[in-house]
């Protein structure tokens, strides 16, 4: 099993697709890699050998991934917050960021919590 930034890749995958199991890789950046480093792009994970999961780990190495991005993505939006900024506001009565509408949709930023009750009638014996 590689172990590649702390995380376990998927065995039966393929090496492109096993890649975007770590958080900051895409499918582009994970085929950028492999073109780097030179390997194919359709083997499985479980027939990596050691020297080609120790490349991918020097080359992954390089850049900002899991534990890290993830720290600098909610001290940005912490510092968005802190400054009192449009956007900060936004994300602390967690409503979407970017200008969606949300008079409809948007159930998943505001919750699914809304629902319509009709009155059903009882029948009566």
């Amino acid at each position: 099993m590689a172990r590649i930034a702390g995380v376990n890749l998927p065995k039966e995958k393929r090496i492109e697709i096993g890649l975007t199991s770590i958080f900051g890789i895409g499918q582009s950046l994970a085929g950028e890699i492999l073109d780097d480093i030179g390997l194919d792009k359709n083997i499985k994970v479980k027939d990596l050998k050691d020297d080609e999961v120790a490349k991918l780990r020097e080359a992954i190495g390089k850049l900002t991934t899991e534990g890290d991005l993830r720290r600098k993505s909610s001290m940005d939006i912490k510092r968005l917050q802190d400054i009192g900024s449009y956007r900060g506001f936004r994300h602390r009565k967690k409503l979407p960021v970017r200008g969606q509408r949300t008079k409809t949709n948007a159930r998943t930023k505001r919750g699914g919590k809304r629902m319509t009750i009709t009155n059903k009638k009882i029948a009566t014996k």
